[in-house]
């Protein structure tokens, strides 16, 4: 008996002993710096706007509010009993926003929430960690988009038994860069579009690319009267002055062999029919850029092969404007670019193009003089408010535009805000009559009901706030795209932002791209499907291997320059795997399989989904070579925040 007693009282011992270092431990006291996400700051104990927690109605005192996309990263250190949680979206959003909510262990999915709309009531979430050392709460957009997905973890918290757990900077995994994509052959390959856009009369230059072995000889079949090809370089120049569509028989051989394929030209009312490919120099160098730099940059484009594949525009961002004047009374580049002319005809001889920022405002997001900048007399005036976004009495569009066409610039990038709509005309209008084709983009998110405008006096125009090099923006604003696909088509194209690979930063100071391989690979991939102008931000002289074969598979771009012009859609999503798709001109599907999880999983992608039926030859576009045939669906694993992008061909 007594042995029995003893035992007993252990027992009470031991289990009085864990009882009495069981602690609560709110997540919210972990501080929120190392949370990531799309949108806005993560507060704690209070919704991301500052208010009180409440979702469908209920209030809660603590947790965490954060915004689709997010991510939270906890240290268990193994010392952990339990998580729970009330989630939901919360009431501030006006019934507005859905979202999704996962709880992962050690990367193992413990619990999902489905989807949940703004309005209904808080789900509660208590799931056992005992063992665990990494716990990631996470934050879906439920496959439409970011907008108004304010999502609450109300009264998270821990049973915590061991050490006390910390919050951490959410890592993937150490990825090495795996080049996928074969080198080119030898022998001559024709890249690039296969459909151009040119107004009667206008400067007419277009480079034929080509990959293989230099040196090469160019020439062209059928070329409309006043073009000429030069053999050498395979540049196109003239002007035709007569209306209409020439297709035209392009060629090209080296000591291996030849290639041909055909060249679309239309002389018509519209330009940009497939979205731009180049380079902009503010997610590089910022307010450091210079006339140097920027031809450096054009050289590095055609020295390490970028030129080849399709990469054509040096963006000239803000920063460059001094005094109006000269023959225009139009703005005149400061000391940074003392010779404009002689810096567009070099790039111009490259077989490049040039672009230049400008705004309507009295001063730029820089501080430099915008198009509103001075008084009748062309004089600085001193008297306006020189904040942004404001006008001055003075405009000088048709001024700047002439003296553009001049120089000899082909894109614009006109920085806007939503008040501006006047203004935007204006200067469509300039460029239309400058004698010249100038590729119009507009920059700054331009509001969705307004969508059909933007088509109307645009090239191009963003459709999101600027991007960062991280996961949470680039995904969160890649795949809310989708319902904008109805106002994309050749000639005009919605704008998610710069390419974020290679070195960024916003210069003068660099650093590698924070995404991982895997998440470039998505980067490069949705960019493709959705027909978003390609302009990389990074420094080009430092490209590595890994980065520039990412930018020159011309199977991947051939997806981005389809001459049908159609934006992807997204097909399906399901448990952060969504499968995207894009009509091709000869009649095949380009299909993005996506992971948006963290733990490795298989997308598949179903023909009745897509509209197909019957045999199908699926081709990997990044490794350029055949899967095999398959019928009813195709399906694929997928690594975390990764993608495989396939073309789905009907077999004959």
């Amino acid at each position: 008996m007594r042995s029995n007693r003893c035992l007993v009282t252990a027992l009470i011992t031991s289990l009085a002993v864990s009882i009495s270092y069981a602690e609560t431990v709110w997540i919210s006291s972990f501080g929120t710096e190392k949370i990531q996400q799309s949108f806005g700051k993560p507060q704690a104990d209070k919704t991301i706007e500052n208010n009180k927690i409440t979702i469908g109605g209920q209030v809660f005192d603590h947790g965490i509010g954060t915004h689709a996309n997010s991510i939270m990263m906890i240290d268990l250190k193994g010392g952990s009993e339990r998580f729970s949680a009330n989630v939901g979206v919360d009431d501030e959003t006006g019934r507005k926003g859905s979202a999704e909510f996962s709880v992962i262990a050690d990367k193992k999915v413990l619990w999902k929430s489905g989807v949940m709309k703004g309005g209904q009531s808080p789900q509660k979430v208590d799931v056992d960690v005992k063992g665990i050392k990494i716990l990631m709460l996470c934050v879906g957009d439920a496959g439409d988009g970011i907008d108004h997905d304010h999502a609450d973890w109300a009264d998270a918290k821990l049973e915590v038994t061991g050490e006390k757990p910390q919050i951490m900077s959410p890592q993937m995994p150490q990825e090495q860069g795996q080049i996928l994509t074969p080198k080119p052959d030898s022998a001559p390959r024709i890249t690039g579009p296969k459909i151009f856009g040119v107004r009667p009369d206008a400067p007419f230059l277009f480079r034929v690319t080509s990959t293989g072995i230099r040196p090469m000889k160019f020439s062209a079949k059928g070329l409309p009267r006043g073009l000429v090809i030069d053999r050498i370089t395979g540049q196109i120049t003239g002007s035709v002055n007569r209306a209409g569509e020439y297709i035209v028989t392009l060629s090209v051989e080296n000591a291996i062999g030849k290639a041909k394929r055909s060249l679309k030209i239309i002389v018509g009312d519209r330009i940009a029919l497939t979205p731009p490919m180049g380079w902009n120099s503010w997610n590089c160098w910022a307010a450091a850029v210079d006339a140097d730099k920027v031809l450096r940059s054009a050289k590095t484009v055609v020295s390490s092969g970028l030129a080849d594949h399709g990469w054509t525009y040096i963006n000239i961002d803000d920063t460059w404007q001094g005094k109006r004047g000269g023959e225009f009374k139009a703005l005149q580049g400061n000391q940074k670019f003392p010779d404009m002319k002689g810096l567009c005809d070099t790039i111009h001889g490259m077989g490049l193009k040039i672009g230049i920022y400008s705004t309507p405002w009295i001063t730029s997001y820089a501080g430099f003089a915008g198009s509103s900048s001075y008084n009748e007399k062309g004089e600085w005036n001193e008297q306006t408010d020189s904040g942004k976004w404001v006008h001055g009495k003075f405009r000088f569009h048709e001024n700047d535009a002439r003296q553009w066409a001049a120089w000899g610039i082909d894109y614009l990038k006109y920085d806007w805000h939503v008040l501006d709509v006047p203004h935007v005309s204006d200067m469509a209008t300039a460029l239309r009559w400058c004698r010249r084709d100038i590729l119009y983009s507009l920059s700054n998110s331009a509001p969705f009901e307004h969508a059909d405008d933007w088509a109307r006096l645009a090239n191009c125009w963003r459709t999101t706030g600027d991007i960062t090099d991280t996961w949470e923006s680039m995904s969160g604003i890649g795949f809310s795209q989708d319902k904008w696909k109805n106002f994309a088509g050749p000639g005009h194209w919605n704008d998610p932002d710069m390419l974020v690979v290679g070195h960024v930063g916003w210069g003068p100071r660099l650093h590698p791209t924070k995404l991982t391989p895997n998440e470039q690979y998505t980067h490069i991939s949705l960019w493709c499907l959705l027909s978003a102008p390609l302009l990389l931000g990074c420094d080009l002289e430092k490209l590595d291997d890994f980065t520039l074969n990412l930018l020159t598979n011309d199977e991947v771009l051939d997806v981005n320059q389809d001459p049908l012009g159609k934006q992807a859609g997204r097909i399906s999503a399901a448990d952060n795997l969504e499968v995207w798709a894009k009509d091709l001109e000869d009649g095949s599907k380009a299909v993005g399989l996506f992971n948006r999880g963290y733990t490795e999983a298989s997308v598949t992608a179903k023909w009745q989904d897509l509209g197909i039926s019957g045999k199908q030859t699926v081709r990997d576009l990044w490794r350029q070579k055949d899967v095999g045939e398959f019928s009813d669906q195709f399906s694929s694993p997928v690594s975390p925040h990764g993608a495989v992008l396939i073309k789905i061909t009907q077999v004959k």
